[in-house]
């Protein structure tokens, strides 16, 4: 829920209302149930409201604790804050409120920095010390809720998006030659603190940074699991694994039920989903809204899984809504879908989840979601070639990275040509860090900790907080993933893949569900770019603007666009489509 931002001055200055006033303009999106502001001296914290938990004004923010002199902005959800508030007040705090965002500044009254261990959901927030002048912030396990900085020796900006701090002023708005390198190379994963531009950085997730009054800062990582069994894990069966993950299950959804207000579920009608619904009846919640979307078919793509959706819903009654989306109406959303974006993501998913988000939102405030899942349980198909792979980086990156770096140089700009191969040795690094010996455990620990976090997460956040949605995502449940971190390769792998977790859906959901050919959220008219669709992308890359920002070879544009369903890239993408998103992107944020 919610957006929050902020200004932090260290040249004597005090933060300013106007920037502040600024930054909340561009988040009001999510959150349109109130706003509010807050200034002392050097610092300033500013705050979109989503009411989701006490609808009452005592869970205003930015929201004030006189009496521990704190103050704290705060995007997101703790589902275990009653728990924690027992404990809080059998410490002897004192509650003005009843939501979770009063625990959390107890919680940092109690227990400082460390207090964010102690919680279970997704959130990203800033408290400001009033005796000390210190600033933290911080950023849940999965980066589920984004925090974008902006950082010089005068002041530091946040936001929960890149257009707010875009849109303080005086930020350097070139482009970052590694953040392209990330995009073009690997999937359009620009990994934390970068992004694409140069001035803007994000909060990397599982991180708390402690900002100091003369801007000196230091960050702690607090969350880092190990890909590898426990001692204890030694003689588990099959079935002692697929119980613990159904308990873990079970225990995560019924966590993201907390609200004050009804939740609801998107529904694919793949397994991830459909175990969610399962799950929810399974637990007795009967009259649960259900959302699927679909589109028109392309080049003999068929646009849309109602067949299974339709299939989940008949068998758990719920209250189903089928979204067809006609491709003239996907074409006139497209501009506003790219608007939404906090940073470039080339996923033909972001446009989808964006126009159901924009009819879920008619409906209720909050859904669950089965993003998460691939990365946790191995379901994509570059895991099983990992297995047992004796050069684990060059199997992962012939896999999932879109280009090679050489023929990166080649389809660059001349400007942008000559940098250094910035996503391989990303990789490399990430792969030699402790803790995952395993080529299948490093490929999953990559994409958990990285590749989840800035595309799938960051999508969902960014398309559903544009209509004022709250989604939540049960398999980022941290203790579930820690268990499937500790559950051998085999078992995730078996089945073609996430066959641990198809087995223990088998307990739960139809089966028809589960053997099938693995879907995904079809967009085939952005896959194969043709008529409307392609005449905007052909106007965007032969604007003033793109010719002047040369970061493409026209010999390579006009390849592309002499036949654009030939160029797909490893993971099925279209190579048109990415270099145009950035593009389109840019322009849209009027750079």
């Amino acid at each position: 829920m919610c957006g929050l931002c902020g200004e932090i001055r260290f040249d004597g200055h005090f933060a300013s209302p106007e920037t502040l006033s600024a930054m909340a303009t561009c988040l009001a999106p999510r959150g349109p149930d109130g706003s509010g502001m807050v200034l002392r001296g050097r610092v300033g914290l500013g705050h979109r409201r989503l009411k989701i938990i006490d609808l009452t004004e005592q869970s205003a923010q930015p929201m004030e604790d006189s009496e521990l002199g704190l103050t704290i902005a705060f995007n997101g959800c703790i589902y275990n804050y009653p728990e924690l508030r027992r404990e809080l007040e059998g410490m002897g705090y004192r509650f003005f409120s009843h939501g979770d965002t009063e625990v959390i500044l107890k919680s940092y009254h109690a227990w400082g920095r460390n207090c964010v261990k102690r919680f279970h959901g997704m959130f990203a927030f800033a408290i400001h010390e009033r005796e000390t002048g210190r600033v933290c912030l911080a950023r849940d396990r999965f980066g589920i809720k984004p925090l974008y900085l902006a950082q010089d020796k005068d002041r530091l900006l946040f936001a929960s998006s890149l257009p707010s701090i875009v849109a303080a002023g005086g930020i350097d708005t070139s482009i970052d030659p590694d953040a392209l390198h990330h995009y073009m190379s690997f999937h359009a994963v620009v990994p934390a603190p970068l992004t694409i531009l140069k001035g803007v950085r994000k909060l990397p997730p599982a991180t708390t940074r402690i900002v100091e009054p003369d801007g000196r800062f230091s960050d702690e990582t607090y969350w880092a699991p190990a890909f590898a069994s426990r001692p204890e894990d030694a003689g588990k069966t099959t079935k002692d694994w697929e119980d613990e993950v159904l308990e873990h299950l079970r225990r995560a959804v019924e966590r993201r039920m907390v609200a004050d207000v009804p939740v609801g579920v998107l529904l694919s009608g793949g397994v991830d989903s459909s175990v969610i619904v399962g799950l929810l009846a399974e637990a007795g919640q009967t009259g649960l809204s259900t959302f699927s979307i679909g589109f028109e078919d392309a080049h003999g793509e068929v646009g849309n899984e109602f067949e299974y959706s339709d299939l989940i819903a008949r068998h758990y009654g719920t209250k189903h809504h089928r979204i067809f989306v006609p491709g003239a109406e996907l074409l006139q959303n497209l501009p506003a879908a790219i608007r939404a974006m906090s940073e470039p993501m080339v996923s033909y998913d972001n446009i989808g989840f964006f126009l159901l988000s924009r009819e879920v939102s008619k409906h209720i405030k909050v859904v669950q979601s089965g993003q998460g899942a691939d990365e946790i349980f191995a379901g994509y198909h570059w895991y099983p070639p990992m297995q047992g792979a004796a050069d684990p980086l060059a199997a992962y990156s012939s896999a999932f990275f879109d280009r090679s770096h050489d023929v990166l140089q080649s389809q660059f700009g001349p400007r942008w040509r000559g940098g250094r191969n910035a996503s391989f040795e990303f990789v490399r690094d990430h792969f030699a860090l402790p803790g995952a010996d395993d080529p299948v455990a490093k490929a999953l620990r990559i994409d958990s900790q990285i590749m989840l976090v800035d595309d799938p997460v960051k999508r969902v956040d960014n398309m559903t907080m544009a209509w004022g949605l709250e989604a939540r995502v049960p398999f980022l449940d941290h203790e579930l993933a820690e268990l499937a971190a500790r559950i051998p390769s085999f078992e995730k792998l078996k089945g073609g893949g996430k066959g641990i977790l198809k087995d223990v859906a088998r307990r739960i959901i139809p089966s028809e569900v589960i053997d099938r050919k693995k879907g995904y959220f079809p967009v085939p008219q952005l896959k194969y770019l043709a008529g409307p669709t392609l005449d905007m992308v052909r106007d965007t890359m032969g604007s003033a603007r793109a010719r002047e920002r040369g970061l493409f070879d026209p010999a390579y544009l006009d390849t592309l666009f002499a036949d654009p369903a030939s160029h797909i890239t490893p993971l099925q993408g279209s190579e048109l489509w990415q270099v145009a998103l950035l593009e389109l992107w840019l322009q849209e944020q009027g750079l």
